[in-house]
């Protein structure tokens, strides 16, 4: 036996997919659903992105990955109307709770403002100014 570093895409999805067989093998059933990517995007009139809300539904649950809006565009409410889609469709999926994280810098206020609570916090980073919030919103 040997222990290497390298890092290479083959053996990261090898290693991600046998801690996905590990997770299924103790599961019940009932949680098990099919795993969907999630996105909405905001284009201009141009095709050009300008705001988007990316995630993945697994276990009955959503995990948002990213929202972003262009700096032109905020406080025009196209955060809110891109939060709104991708719960609506968690909903339609029958997830039963949405997760998310948000740096300090980020919006973790935003979140709470429309139900998020904040669960768990790492303080001091990515930097001593700041910290990382870890989010939930319940929809059962």
């Amino acid at each position: 036996m040997k222990i290497t570093q390298r890092w290479n895409e083959k053996d990261s999805d090898y290693i991600r997919q046998k801690v996905i067989e590990h997770n299924l093998a103790n599961l019940p059933e009932e949680v098990k659903h099919p795993v969907k990517h999630i996105s909405f995007i905001v284009r201009d009139e141009k095709e050009e992105i300008l705001g988007g809300i990316t995630g993945k539904i697994f276990w009955y649950h959503l995990h948002i990955h990213n929202l972003w809006v262009d700096q032109s565009l905020r406080g025009e409410g196209y955060g809110k109307q891109l939060l709104h889609h991708i719960e609506t469709v968690a909903k339609e999926n029958q997830c039963s709770l949405i997760q998310l994280d948000s740096f300090s810098f980020q919006a973790p206020d935003f979140y709470q403002k429309y139900g998020y609570e904040v669960v768990g916090s790492i303080d001091e980073f990515p930097t001593k100014e700041h910290s990382q919030y870890y989010l939930v919103k319940r929809l059962v």
